[in-house]
């Protein structure tokens, strides 16, 4: 595993996007799914088709609404969502945490919310906090980097 921090790349600042998950009797979880477009949508439903069906001992569940841009394990402990919006928290300065080639900004008002950087889509992921973040992120580094262009 490669871990480096550096400077997050400057960009235009959007509105913040709150995940919402909510665990039903059933094995749905509720993730309120983004809404990308063009490249970024092409990215995200490739990037889709090639998450594991586990991640840190938790198997995949089903999202509610159905979307091709959201991933849950477990029941919400971790989910997935491809295409939202420049996380409003990063700063031109922030800084970036690289695991496996894959720039990850944390958000400091929400330390389980994990978002992918420099790429034509921005990947969104919330890690409860019984959860390894790095272990997850490197799960994630490589169907990311296959799938999302820089």
């Amino acid at each position: 595993m490669r871990v480096a921090r550096r400077p997050a790349a400057a960009g235009t600042a959007a509105a913040g996007v709150t995940l919402v998950l909510i665990a039903a009797c059933s094995s749905t979880v509720h993730v309120e799914p983004p809404t990308p477009a063009g490249e970024a949508a092409a990215a995200c439903r490739r990037l889709g088709a090639a998450l594991p069906e586990t991640l840190d001992g938790l198997g995949r569940a089903g999202s509610e609404p159905p979307s091709p841009y959201v991933a849950v394990w477990g029941d919400g402990q971790i989910a997935l969502r491809c295409g939202v919006p420049r996380p409003a928290a990063m700063e031109p300065t922030a800084e970036v945490v690289d695991v496996n080639g894959v720039g990850w900004f944390q958000d400091p008002r929400l330390p389980t919310l994990f978002t992918s950087v420099n790429r034509v889509a921005y990947v969104e992921v919330t890690i409860a906090k019984n959860h390894q973040p790095a272990a997850v992120l490197v799960d994630l580094a490589g169907p990311v980097k296959r799938n999302v262009p820089e």
